[in-house]
């Protein structure tokens, strides 16, 4: 008989890879997925595929992009036709429970408190039910970051601590079972809620200054300088105590994670195990704060950390690209569950059992608006990504685009995007940049991602562009697209219209 199929996915919300004390940074106070990390592998190249939560997630779960899926801003849903992976999973027998944060409903931030198909509705618990055992008192304290102050609430008041539990609940029963099991905290996001001890460790800590807080942005583009005028926040990111309450719900959450690790290593301990964050946040860097329409390391690169006992060896780092558009099929892999030609990513299985084994030579980031209710947050803006762990480059559609060395300029001060020594570098991302437009179907594809001001041998625009069609793939779950002209299945999805 088989060993039983034990996957467990872990995640918080807005917390950059140099948050973790294994990610180089020794101010951080996260021992429980420091632990992890030496347990396991560390990504040390890891990347969301859009830094804002709702899009960020509908990638993650369902292994096809925004563009794709159709949630390509908050409060935006997936497509009727689009399937999570726990409905894939589900009919392979693969019990799947969902705790915490979802954000993929198009609902507001908190959900609409529905669990969707796949997920077992006895554990899910999305942050609309936790409000749901608030009274409004309560409501209205669980959104007030003062809730913190002196002498601050109790660990059991929180979010984080109720989704431990319900996780922990779920282990005790469910270990020995074929399980996938998402544990989503929305801790270290605002409003920062943690009780005693955690409330005051960086009460007078003073988060570094980078060089790149000072960036003049001069040669980016002009959204970057607009935004940079409209934060507030600016230098005060970097006195003392102005990280607190963000850093100290990073401790806290580390240490519910902490509890679920235990619990894992009590009833599940040989499962594979998965942490993530679905983005980052700017806090300072560029002028900038909060998360959004930037490519920029702080923005977009995310830790990820997988442990799997007997299988991954201990203190590995995978230094090569990877994406959250990967997760997806590493999962469906692992469970054993046929792969949709539609996915959009690939498995790092074969990288779990040898780290040497490099996946991606490049991984793909986007940007559309950062919520449909809301005018504000820079409003629409088209951006399409490509980086291959060193160069980055970034098509802003209405506006400069950017290219950075980050092995030479790890602060992305300096645009190459003019500079003739990288115009071979540059132009082949470029190229690498449209063939992905193009093979994910991207609705918004078009002969302007091409005819750049620095691109000299693009094309000549036309009506028809490249004049292919780009029918979606086939799926099990619908059924094969009909031609338009004919009415019988397509055979090609890809061909001359």
């Amino acid at each position: 008989m088989n060993a039983p199929r034990k996957i467990i996915l872990i995640m918080t919300d807005t917390q950059r890879w140099d948050m973790l004390g294994c990610y180089g940074n020794p101010d951080m106070k996260t021992p429980r997925l420091d632990r992890l990390a030496a347990e396991g592998m560390r990504f040390d190249r890891a990347y969301t595929c859009q830094p804002v939560c709702g899009p960020a997630r509908s990638a993650l779960f369902t292994g096809t992009y925004p563009h794709s899926n159709g949630a390509w801003g908050n409060t935006m849903p997936i497509g009727d036709n689009v399937k999570t992976v726990a409905q894939r999973m589900m009919g392979s027998g693969v019990h799947c429970a969902y705790v915490g944060k979802w954000h993929v409903d198009g609902g507001d931030y908190f959900g609409t408190g529905r669990c969707p198909e796949g997920w077992d509705p006895d554990y899910w618990y999305d942050m609309r039910t936790y409000l749901h055992e608030l009274t409004p008192e309560e409501r209205q304290l669980s959104r007030n970051v003062d809730a913190n102050r002196n002498p601050g609430i109790a660990r059991e008041f929180t979010f984080a601590n109720r989704c431990s539990n319900r996780a922990i609940d779920f282990l005790s029963k469910h270990g020995e079972e074929d399980f996938f099991l998402v544990v989503s905290y929305d801790e270290p996001h605002g409003p920062f809620l943690n009780p005693p001890p955690f409330n005051t460790l960086y009460d007078d800590y003073t988060w570094p200054k980078p060089e790149n807080a000072s960036d003049d942005l001069k040669n980016k583009p002009e959204h970057h300088r607009v935004w940079a005028e409209s934060c507030t926040f600016g230098g005060r990111c970097f006195k003392p105590g102005a990280a607190a309450d963000w850093l100290n719900c990073n401790s806290f959450v580390d240490d519910e994670i902490g509890r679920v690790l235990d619990a894992i290593d009590e009833h599940a301990a040989d499962a594979l195990v998965i942490y993530t964050s679905d983005h980052g946040d700017m806090f300072g860097s560029h002028g900038i704060d909060n998360k959004g329409a930037v490519m920029y390391d702080e923005n977009i690169r995310i830790p990820m950390i997988a442990r799997w006992k007997g299988v991954l060896p201990a203190g590995a780092v995978y230094p090569h690209p990877v994406s959250h558009i990967d997760l997806v099929p590493t999962l469906l892999d692992v469970a054993g569950v046929a792969q949709a030609p539609l996915l959009e990513g690939k498995s790092l299985a074969p990288a779990l059992r040898d780290p040497a084994a490099k996946i991606n030579s490049e991984v793909f980031v986007e940007f559309g608006r950062y919520e449909i209710d809301h005018d504000g947050f820079g409003g629409f803006q088209p951006i399409r990504c490509v980086t291959d762990g060193r160069y980055k480059l970034a098509v802003n559609l209405l506006d400069t685009d950017e290219l950075y060395d980050t092995e030479t300029d790890p602060g992305e001060m300096n645009n190459l995007i003019d500079a003739p020594e990288h115009a071979e570098i540059r132009n082949r991302m470029h190229d690498r940049l449209l063939d992905w437009m193009n093979d994910t179907r991207d609705p918004f594809r078009g002969y302007q991602w091409e005819r750049r001001p620095w691109r000299t041998d693009a094309r000549k625009a036309t009506w028809d562009y490249t004049a292919m069609t780009r029918q979606r793939i086939e799926d099990d779950y619908e059924p094969r697209q009909l031609d338009y002209n004919t009415g019988l299945p397509i055979t090609e999805a890809v061909r001359p219209k």
